[in-house]
C-alpha cells in the first residue's frame, strides 16, 4: 500500500509543495479530518473540522468530485478560515483534489505553494496522483 508520505512526495516531485495535508471526507457528519500533514505542528494529524469553507467549493471539489485551482491569495482567503496562518507559511496557491473511489469521493489532497505557484498543467500532474491516496484512506482515514 503506498504510503500517504509517498503521495506527499510524489506530488513534491511533479509540482512542489510548502504545505501538504490530505484529509478524510466524513459524509455523515459534512466533516473533514485531516490524515496526514507536512507541517504537523500548524496542522496536526487528527484535527477535524466541519467545512467552514465556500460551498461552492464543498458542491465542487467533495460531491461533484471536481480539483479546485486557486493561483492567488485571494482564492486561498476565499475558501479557507485559516488563510492567515496559511500565508504565514509562505502559502498564496492552492490545489485541492478530490481522492475517489468507485464513485465514492474518500477525501482530498492539498496541495500548497507560493503565489503564482500553480496553474492547470499543475491541476493535471496531481489529479493523476491522487489515486494512490486512495489504499492509505480506505485503510483507516475514510472514517
Amino acid at each position: 500500500m503506498t504510503s500517504l508520505s509517498t503521495v506527499e512526495q510524489k506530488v513534491r516531485e511533479a509540482v512542489g509543495v510548502k504545505l501538504f495535508t490530505v484529509l478524510a471526507w466524513i459524509p455523515e457528519r459534512q466533516a473533514l479530518r485531516r490524515v496526514h500533514s507536512s507541517h504537523p505542528s500548524r496542522y496536526p494529524v487528527g484535527g477535524e473540522k466541519t467545512v467552514e469553507v465556500d460551498g461552492g467549493w464543498l458542491e465542487g471539489c467533495i460531491k461533484a468530485q471536481r480539483p479546485y485551482l486557486g493561483p492567488d491569495r485571494e482564492a486561498v482567503r476565499a475558501i479557507f478560515a485559516d488563510h492567515e496562518l496559511i500565508a504565514e507559511l509562505g502559502c498564496g496557491a492552492v490545489i485541492n483534489v478530490p481522492v475517489v473511489d468507485n464513485g465514492q469521493t474518500l477525501g482530498v489532497l492539498n496541495i500548497l505553494d507560493a503565489e503564482g505557484s500553480y496553474d492547470e498543467t499543475s491541476v493535471a500532474k496531481v489529479t493523476s496522483l491522487a489515486s494512490l491516496a486512495v489504499p492509505a484512506l480506505r485503510a483507516g482515514g475514510a472514517r
